[in-house]
């Protein structure tokens, strides 16, 4: 694993706390800060570097807050290579709650994965499995009524995850073990839905 930049991480997470703290994910009722936190943890437990870790902690950033203004206030705090790992993550065209219009932006954001670099591709994969961890164990507690908290089709959620799956197995170099895991989380995910 490469040193972490501590000082920066912590700066990161600072600033990741103060932008999510208020905010939390679907499902069970969880702080958004939290679930960044376990993304880049993952990060770092798999080898990654400072800035995919801090990336990690910020990658929506900009689907919350407008990239044209806050695209310096990134490069400023946190370097051009975090911006850009954060940038290449971020789905941040402004949607409205219309799952066809869901749809058509993740069919964009999946035929956009093979331009993307390695860094962003290795924070998409453990951002997507803790992503889908959480709804199987979210699941788990509450069953079908977690789609309630969902705009999109249960079938849409589960294309959109089977095929960055595919995608990320493709595209990402190395990574075979988060990989695999992540197959098997969708794979699970899968089942859960049908039945």
């Amino acid at each position: 694993m490469g040193k972490l930049d501590l000082v920066q991480y912590k700066k990161a997470l600072d600033f990741s706390y103060n932008f999510y703290r208020h905010k939390y994910r679907k499902g069970i009722k969880f702080p958004y800060f939290n679930y960044l936190s376990s993304v880049s943890n993952l990060i770092i437990e798999n080898n990654g570097n400072t800035d995919e870790a801090i990336a990690a902690l910020i990658h929506d950033y900009f689907e919350l807050e407008d990239i044209n203004k806050k695209s310096n206030l990134i490069k400023k705090k946190f370097g051009v290579k975090v911006f850009n790992i954060v940038k290449q993550c971020s789905d941040y065209e402004e949607l409205n709650n219309q799952n066809s219009q869901w749809l058509e932006k993740k069919k964009e954001y999946l035929e956009t994965i093979q331009k993307k670099s390695q860094s962003s591709l290795f924070v998409i994969l453990c951002d997507k499995l803790h992503s889908v961890s959480c709804m199987i164990n979210d699941h788990n507690k509450i069953g079908k009524k977690l789609w309630k908290n969902h705009l999109q089709t249960t079938n849409d959620i589960l294309w959109y995850y089977k095929t960055l799956c595919k995608k990320l197995k493709k595209f990402l170099k190395n990574h075979k073990t988060l990989k695999d895991r992540f197959q098997r989380h969708v794979n699970e995910l899968e089942y859960k839905i049908k039945n």
